[in-house]
């Protein structure tokens, strides 16, 4: 009778650490699945941009929005995870690639990489009073100030 007690309370510790564990990543859910959407001001004339025309707006490769203006890209704090997701679910690279990326370009004086901004808000703030400002927010930001141009759902 007692191994049965404690073979019951060892596969009741394991079921409380296999919970917490649960737990621990419902907590972390809507920081892992906000859906990163690119967006320009609603009033620039664009309907939408491919998946070529983002990376290369954003990779420094071509820096012209479709109606000719020139393309400001603005990146999201590092700090907020978003921008991890972006250039994850654009070019699968992680920041440290990007970073690479970018001081090669840099130190070669071929391109500046996107403005590097402080806050999701300086961000949003940017794409609405920048001409060909463009950048990437989580979908539950956006109003009717911007306008999706691309979004990486199914």
């Amino acid at each position: 009778m007692q191994r049965w007690i404690s073979r019951f309370e060892a596969r009741m510790r394991g079921l409380t650490y296999l919970f917490l564990l649960l737990l621990l990543g419902l907590l972390g859910l809507p920081q892992a699945y906000a859906e990163v959407v690119v967006v320009v001001d609603a009033k620039a004339g664009i309907e939408s941009l491919t998946r070529d025309e983002v990376i290369n707006i954003f990779l420094g490769r071509h820096r012209k929005l479709p109606t000719g203006i020139g393309a400001v890209p603005a990146d999201q704090p590092v700090e907020n995870g978003l921008r991890a997701e972006f250039y994850r679910k654009l070019v699968a690279k992680d920041l440290s690639e990007i970073n690479v990326y970018w001081a090669r370009l840099y130190f070669s004086g071929k391109t500046p990489p996107p403005i590097q901004l402080a806050s999701a808000k300086e961000v949003f703030d940017h794409i609405i009073r920048t001409p060909g400002g463009i950048g990437y927010i989580d979908r539950t930001q956006v109003d009717a100030r911007v306008r999706v141009v691309m979004s990486f759902a199914p």
